[in-house]
């Protein structure tokens, strides 16, 4: 009797261990049906998140950016020919729009008479300032290539750049504790203990970039919305200001925030 009660056991240890690893202590194992990477080496799991995000189509962006002293909240839908998305500040806030090599700002008055020539004959003394912000507020004010602020612009709307500048960790690698970010298990890579910034890796498909946590606490962002893909087109006509060669220099007045 005792015989079979055994055999019954360990046939039942067998049926269940599809869902365990083993019969007794398969909840142990934190990798158990996990796509694997938390049992590699830290640098491979970080290398293995940056191939995935610049292979993936598009990405959810959302968080805060520390720079220069202010905190920026930054939320960008990312796509390989593209990008738009907000970001603010207490001091501004502006929308950006990229369809290729488009680039759109949109923004409040305040926005665009930040930074201008306050009491000179050019600017607020005028009125001529006031008048252009005036002007471009609820507009897309078309940023042509050649102007200084393009490239800082687009950095927000090129899915690659913005991303390899966010994903770095500074300092010697390790490989952190296993976690869930919103309701997705991950493996956390830390540089330089956490001082160097810390990366939640998915442990679920594809082994995307679930949160980074920037050196030196400047930043925490979400990465969502992987592959998922949304509508990106240029304004109707009627909603954007195109200032040919260079936009207002007020428009530049705005501090903005590094991603590096």
């Amino acid at each position: 009797m005792r015989t079979r009660k055994a055999a019954v056991v360990a046939t039942l240890c067998v049926g269940l261990s599809a869902a365990l690893t083993a019969c007794g202590s398969g909840g142990d194992d934190p990798d158990a049906g996990t796509n694997g990477v938390g049992k590699l080496d830290p640098a491979k799991i970080q290398d293995k998140a940056r191939t995935a995000a610049r292979s993936a189509d598009t990405v959810h962006l959302s968080g805060s950016v520390v720079s220069q002293g202010r905190t920026y909240k930054i939320d960008m839908r990312l796509k390989k020919d593209g990008g738009t998305g907000r970001v603010s500040s207490d001091a501004s806030a502006f929308e950006l729009l990229r369809v290729g090599d488009e680039l759109y700002v949109k923004a409040p008055a305040a926005f665009w008479a930040h930074g201008g020539d306050k009491g000179s004959d050019k600017g607020d003394k005028g009125g001529n300032g006031a008048a252009a912000a005036e002007k471009l507020e609820k507009k897309y004010v078309k940023v042509p290539s050649a102007d200084p602020a393009y490239q800082q612009f687009k950095g927000f709307t090129d899915k690659n750049v913005l991303l390899d500048g966010l994903l770095g960790l500074h300092g010697k690698l390790a490989r952190g504790d296993h976690a869930t970010v919103g309701g997705v298990r991950t493996i956390r890579v830390t540089g330089g203990g956490g001082s160097g910034g810390t990366l939640d890796v998915s442990l679920t498909g594809t082994p995307y970039p679930i949160r980074v946590q920037r050196a030196g606490g400047a930043g925490q962002l979400e990465l969502t919305d992987w592959g998922q893909d949304f509508a990106l087109s240029v304004p109707a006509k009627g909603d954007i200001v195109d200032y040919g060669k260079q936009i207002p220099s007020t428009g530049t007045g705005a501090a903005l925030p590094s991603t590096s």
